[in-house]
């Protein structure tokens, strides 16, 4: 008897919609969180899975195709009548998933629908919603956050706008139950979905059949619905995100601001007109080790002052000084040496520095940065400007070979 052929891993089509209309935060799709946009993160996610056989982004826009392209997805240019204000999620969903079966030639067992607007889905969650469909038996599964509170329902009476007469939804407001006495519950997140692939062509919408909730961390459960919403999660980021410093293996050059990174922000200037700065030893040793690992080095100041170009010399480094627009300076730069800007580590301590921010992969902020630094910083350091930053960074890149 000859061994019967391995069964095939089920396919797993990943669509994450995402339109360029948005009214409430223009761009929103392409709004950096941490240094890497929400289309980048969502992509990200998804790409992290082993159990993922593709993940497609369906938009209407160029900016948010290319942004999507450049994170490793692959892009349906969906149709202006399904990116209108009234177009149903499950409608680009139907229509991406026509389009990536019919490219493919292979019919999808499971579609996972990724929202790009909640900032914090991970890895964890997509697998976690794959296989409540794979391995557990349900024909849909959602992301929820464990929920305890009690939840009212209001209706207005008319002219008193500002009172609402509410009533117990999820609770007898007579009776007060401990929380371990009460039934389960759970928030739908909006971050992911997956489903049945035939049972969604059939019921046309993302619950049906035998319905999972997938417990997420609450504390990573947020999504983005208007300007506040992403001020929160910028500001969050550090804290829920709180990951190891990229080391040698996630960079390949590295970019530093001068003044408040590689000083402390301060001048001393003499009668004459001379200015003076005080930088740190040990960024000196650590632009040194930097340079003998083989990691570019470039320094890039808005400002054009004889100490930058001094420095940049006993450095041996280059630089690029004089310029308001440091970010078209970085692109042009890293486009010429030929190095990935996801690459890229760039340190800085202030908002002219937030455009950089947005080109490369790894956005460094100075403990003492500007607060909205550190909110769009994917990470902090532990050095204050001119207290050795540079240093701490190759630490951080080059371990023990320091």
């Amino acid at each position: 008897m000859s061994p019967s052929a391995p069964a095939a891993d089920p396919v797993v089509i990943a669509v994450i919609p995402a339109r360029g209309g948005s009214k409430g935060i223009p761009g929103k799709n392409v709004a950096p969180v941490a240094g890497v946009s929400l289309i980048g993160r969502a992509v990200r996610a998804c790409l992290g899975s082993g159990r993922v056989t593709r993940v497609v982004v369906s938009t209407d826009a160029e900016p948010i195709a290319a942004e999507a392209r450049r994170h490793g997805a692959d892009v349906v240019i969906r149709p202006a009548e399904l990116a209108s204000d009234t177009a149903t999620s499950e409608s680009a969903l139907l229509h991406a998933l026509d389009t990536v079966e019919e490219q493919d030639g292979v019919a999808a067992d499971v579609l996972l629908f990724v929202q790009a607007t909640s900032p914090f889905l991970s890895t964890v969650d997509i697998d976690g919603v794959v296989s409540a469909v794979l391995d557990g038996g349900a024909d849909s599964a959602f992301t929820a956050s464990p929920f305890h509170g009690f939840v009212w329902r209001g209706t207005r009476e008319e002219g008193r706008v500002e009172v609402a007469r509410a009533e117990g939804v999820n609770h007898d407001s007579a009776e007060r139950l401990r929380r371990q006495d009460r039934p389960e519950e759970f928030l739908e997140t909006g971050a992911a979905y997956a489903m049945r692939a035939a049972g969604f062509r059939a019921k046309n919408h993302r619950f049906f059949g035998n319905v999972a909730a997938v417990p997420v961390d609450p504390a990573r459960t947020l999504e983005i619905d208007d300007p506040s919403d992403l001020d929160r999660a910028r500001a969050l980021a550090p804290l829920v995100e709180a990951g190891p410093f990229p080391t040698r293996a996630d960079v390949d050059a590295v970019v530093l601001d001068f003044d408040g990174t590689q000083t402390d922000d301060r001048v001393w200037i003499d009668a004459d007109g001379h200015e003076t700065v005080v930088v740190n030893r040990g960024d000196g040793m650590g632009v040194s080790r930097l340079r003998a690992a083989g990691i570019p080095v470039l320094i890039l100041s808005s400002e054009t002052n004889p100490v930058v170009a001094a420095r940049a010399r006993k450095l041996q480094v280059p630089v690029i000084q004089g310029t308001l627009t440091k970010d078209a300076e970085l692109r042009k730069w890293y486009e010429t040496e030929g190095i990935d800007p996801d690459r890229i580590l760039y340190a800085g301590n202030d908002v002219n520095d937030l455009p950089c921010f947005e080109l490369v992969g790894w956005p460094v902020a100075v403990a003492d940065a500007h607060d909205i630094v550190r909110e769009r910083a994917r990470v902090v350091t532990t050095s204050r400007g001119g207290h050795g930053v540079v240093r701490e960074i190759a630490a951080h890149l080059l371990g023990k070979a320091l």
